[in-house]
């Protein structure tokens, strides 16, 4: 029988028996398949130079967190989410990207980031060092060569932009331009007296100056200003030495600005010199909670009409920070409101640019340990309950499903975090029971250390508490932030040469492609 039925498809195949003539062919399902293949039999590969490239990144937005972006935002136009598509997964490249570093399965975000920026693999919590060189290793550090895409940009005469959510002495964007033995090196008053490396804050004021870096807009006001400054919203800076950086990099002929209405003002088709954009003193706001500065999008926007008046091109990196962050916070529906907002950057960056002479390339720096539970049906709500499937219907039945402990579940939830079920027993004065352990070494305290005993079981949770927008998910270990993962990330990219990214790739590929790109032709 089995080989019957392969003769068969076989014989279907070829014989060249047209899908038209399929019984199945009135299936709505398999009329959308076939506009997909025709849709993938007509593309061609873009081999022309890549005047432009644009590197966009949500710092943390692995598979797990783009699945329930799209989801979300499905279901904010009204639609059941899981058929939704965002405006990167309609790209026509795509390739899985591995994460790990030299010395972690589980990555950071500076490493992983440097690998966009200068092509090779190094050591957790290190900026485009090579992984010769040991975390703080101020001397070794300072011997350490390594030239970023950026550099390569200008050198080409290309315009160099950086746009975040997250502070832009934070790893990722701090990645475009810095180097350093420790990515908490952030201003003067972090790097310790005896190093002798040059903070993030003034190593960007350096490459602005050098012409490298010619736009930035982010948080992280305070690294920038000394600590006798203060800022728009009355908060001071963190320098010890006295420099104001927002006012060295825009002198006379550049733009600085710290709020909305700053930002708005903004003649992108006249300004002459380095545009910077400093809207927090740290992080900027999640987007559910943003008020009083630009979302990505609009930054994003202003960013490439500002550089697209370079004629020979520019390099710009974009970043969604605070996916990252709220995923630590275990706090997912933060994590997909920010999650789109950054396709709609993408969507911008796509609509104001041409695919004939820019690389766009979307992905991510690592993942996070968020998972899904089932088997819920569809419709739940992705940041909810997981309700029960309809077997008579689509849409789920309106009835959350249960666990063994008769309780509901939520859609998805963390391997780790702050909303662990098991909780710290703090012993009460009264109580007969010792809530401590005396512990060894290997499971996870000094020997001789007393260490809380955690314990626990899963609170019932209504519909209306698990989609709040404060809600931390279900999580099983405690820890106070969630963790990275080291699983692959996705990448999608359309443009010149987009069709290189292909298969399961080393994360410092990247950088190749994208310099290849550039320079096709050479």
């Amino acid at each position: 029988m089995k080989l019957g039925l392969s003769f068969s498809i076989m014989a279907l195949t070829a014989g060249g028996a047209l899908a038209q003539d399929l019984p199945q062919a009135s299936n709505q399902w398999f009329v959308d398949a076939q506009t997909t293949l025709e849709a993938l039999l007509s593309q061609e590969e873009n081999t022309n130079r890549a005047k432009n490239v644009i590197l966009l990144v949500a710092d943390g937005n692995g598979v797990a967190s783009n699945y329930a972006t799209r989801i979300f935002s499905g279901q904010q136009e009204g639609g059941l989410g899981d058929d939704y598509v965002q405006p990167h997964e309609a790209f026509p490249n795509l390739a899985l990207i591995k994460t790990y570093t030299t010395n972690g399965q589980t990555p950071d975000s500076a490493p992983t980031a440097a690998t966009f920026n200068s092509g090779i693999k190094a050591r957790n919590d290190v900026i485009n060092v090579t992984d010769a060189i040991s975390v703080g290793d101020c001397a070794a550090g300072a011997e350490d060569e390594v030239t970023l895409l950026s550099e390569i940009a200008a050198e080409a005469g290309k315009s160099v932009g950086i746009v975040s959510t997250a502070r832009l002495t934070h790893a990722t964007p701090a990645a475009v331009y810095g180097r350093t033995v420790d990515r908490d090196f952030e201003d003067d008053t972090l790097v310790p007296e005896d190093c002798g490396q040059t903070d993030l804050a003034a190593q960007m004021a350096a490459q602005v100056d050098a012409g490298v870096i010619d736009l930035a807009m982010g948080g992280g006001r305070q690294h920038f200003l000394p600590s006798d400054v203060t800022d728009a919203e009355g908060e001071s800076g963190s320098r010890g030495d006295g420099r104001n950086l927002a006012e060295e990099m825009t002198g006379e002929t550049g733009v600085y600005v710290q709020t909305q209405e700053e930002f708005d003002a903004i003649d992108t088709a006249s300004v002459e010199g380095p545009v910077i954009g400093l809207f927090e003193s740290s992080h900027m706001q999640y987007e559910a909670d943003r008020s009083g500065e630009p979302s990505l999008a609009e930054m994003a926007a202003a960013a490439i009409e500002v550089l697209s008046r370079n004629e020979d091109g520019f390099y710009l990196m974009i970043e969604a920070g605070r996916v990252d962050h709220a995923n630590h916070a275990g706090n997912l529906a933060r994590t997909v409101r920010d999650g789109r907002a950054f396709a709609e950057a993408i969507a911008m960056a796509d609509e104001m640019t041409d695919d004939a002479d820019t690389l766009i390339v979307v992905t991510a720096d690592h993942d996070h340990g968020l998972q899904f539970n089932g088997y819920c049906g569809r419709g739940s709500d992705i940041t909810g309950l997981c309700m029960e499937v309809d077997p008579a219907g689509i849409e789920h039945t309106g009835t959350p499903n249960v666990a063994s402990d008769g309780l509901p579940y939520t859609v998805a939830g963390y391997m780790n975090g702050a909303g662990s079920v098991l909780i710290e027993q703090i012993e009460d004065e009264t109580a007969a029971a010792d809530t401590s352990q005396t512990t060894t070494p290997d499971v996870g305290a000094a020997e001789g250390e007393t260490q809380p005993v955690y314990s626990g079981s899963r609170p019932d949770v209504t519909p209306e508490e698990a989609s709040d927008i404060d809600y931390l998910q279900q999580a099983l270990i405690p820890m106070p932030s969630e963790t990275h993962s080291g699983t692959d990330v996705a990448l999608y990219a359309k443009g010149p040469w987009a069709h290189l990214f292909n298969g399961t790739l080393e994360q410092n590929v990247i950088f190749h492609v994208m310099n290849y790109a550039m320079n096709a032709g050479d």
